[in-house]
């Protein structure tokens, strides 16, 4: 079967990540927890994560269909639907709390859930991956009010940013890569008050597919114990 330039680079990539770690000691008894997928994407995306958990012990989750998955309805409509899938999750397991797991426009948009939707389910942690969370100069090349949203400057961005470091009890985590073309730039995925995470990872979609970024979402999702740093992840072969 023939393969074209990026989907080969995307094998490369993926074959080169390296297989996640345990951390030890694990939560015996872990949250249920809310996957929320990027645009363009479905909730499928979060299959390899979630089996990766599964087998470290956790049982429940709600992986989010975001519809229409491309943002043209708004970012507070695509909030409203975590709200629900939140409380369908607490509802079927019997939960009083949430662990949360975003990526690129899903990162913004739980966000936005969490500082903005009142009442919503209470979350314990909250992990971001590469969310354009300062916005992104790649959202003007697509014109629809969730892109305009996600533009730097947008009222949005500015909304979000009054209070951006206040998590009050969630413990926020920000795991991105500085290689980063969709987040531009790629420092947008900084996120005030965060323990931050760093990797070299060469296109924005294989972040949820990294063994690396896999074992970190494990550990802040466990035992929370994730250091802070500014440099790399780096792995056996990196420079």
């Amino acid at each position: 079967m023939r393969r074209t330039p990026i989907a080969a680079l995307c094998l490369l990539a993926a074959a080169c990540a390296t297989v996640p770690m345990s951390p030890s000691p694990t939560t015996p008894d872990p949250l249920p927890v809310m996957l929320v997928h990027g645009i363009d994407d479905h909730a499928r995306q979060w299959e390899p994560l979630r089996r990766y958990l599964a087998e470290n012990g956790f049982r429940d989750f709600a992986a989010v269909e975001l519809t229409p998955n491309d943002g043209r309805g708004g970012l507070a409509k695509l909030a409203a639907q975590l709200d629900d899938a939140a409380r369908k999750l607490c509802q079927r397991t019997g939960a009083k709390q949430i662990d949360v797991v975003g990526f690129s426009m899903g990162a913004l948009v739980s966000r936005y859930w969490l500082k903005r939707v009142d009442g919503h389910v209470p979350v314990r942690r909250y992990v971001s991956i590469s969310g354009p969370h300062h916005g992104t100069w790649a959202a003007y090349l697509r014109w629809n009010e969730g892109t305009r949203e996600m533009r730097p400057g947008s009222a949005f961005i500015a909304d979000l940013s009054r209070d951006e470091a206040d998590w009050g009890e969630v413990r926020p985590y920000s795991f991105w890569t500085p290689m980063d073309l969709a987040i531009v730039p790629a420092t947008s995925s900084h996120l005030e008050g965060a323990v931050e995470r760093k990797f070299p990872v060469v296109l924005h979609p294989l972040m949820v597919f990294d063994g690396r970024v896999m074992g970190a979402v494990l550990q802040a999702l466990t035992t929370g114990d994730v250091e802070p740093q500014r440099g790399f992840d780096r792995t056996p072969g990196w420079p």
